[in-house]
């Protein structure tokens, strides 16, 4: 499969890349992309909730009525969940909701999703660039010539440039990454993936089938 690479100013180079099948045009497994996203949110949690049961909570252990000839429910103390102020019943408590997903399912993963977007027209490939400065006016102006200014844009490099980092860093629609940071979330998440030319080999070598 080839795709057009195109420049900053958003002109086709005239030339073209081939993209590996095995990475790029794969039938989507949409489990695996699911198993991804999920232990990437799970990951993103602290589990650090908490909420007080019966023994944890101040309160008198008095036994509020006699057990029976009220007419009413038996009660215990003030503690009781029944009661307002009392304790909660099977509240949550500190977690690790991270889980375990083999390194074969993440990268079935990613190639998968990478396959989804280059199938509905939602990917491009840009020649290699660089910013000499941090200026967001100069990446909302490389956006706004990709016509992607109005869409949630990924924008991969091969390896990590700050300055192209800070200036997206204030624009919401858009994050930038390197090859090395690229996960399935962001790809999905993202309606448009941009990628850099010298990137399309080094996702080839992370994600070749092994």
């Amino acid at each position: 499969m080839e795709l057009k690479v195109y420049n900053i100013n958003g002109s086709e180079t005239g030339r073209t890349i081939t993209l590996d099948d095995s990475i790029f045009a794969i039938q989507p497994n949409e489990h695996a992309v699911y198993l991804d996203v999920k232990q990437f949110l799970a990951d993103q949690r602290q589990g650090t909730h908490k909420s007080k049961e019966r023994s944890e909570i101040s309160g008198s252990t008095r036994k509020l009525k006699r057990q029976k000839g009220t007419g009413g429910a038996r009660s215990g103390d003030i503690n009781s969940p029944l009661f307002i102020g009392g304790a909660r019943v099977f509240g949550p408590k500190p977690r690790d909701y991270r889980f375990k997903l083999n390194i074969k399912v993440k990268r079935l993963a990613r190639r998968s999703a990478l396959s989804a977007k280059v199938a509905d027209n939602n990917m491009m490939v840009v020649e290699n660039f660089t910013l000499d400065a941090p200026k967001t006016k100069k990446m909302l102006e490389i956006m706004n010539n990709l016509k992607v200014s109005d869409k949630k844009s990924l924008f991969v490099l091969e390896n990590q440039n700050n300055f192209v980092s800070l200036s997206a860093r204030n624009l919401k629609n858009v994050k930038v990454v390197n090859v090395s940071q690229l996960n399935t979330y962001d790809i999905v998440n993202a309606s448009n993936v941009i990628i850099s030319e010298g990137s399309i080999s080094e996702i080839a070598r992370v994600l070749a089938t092994k």
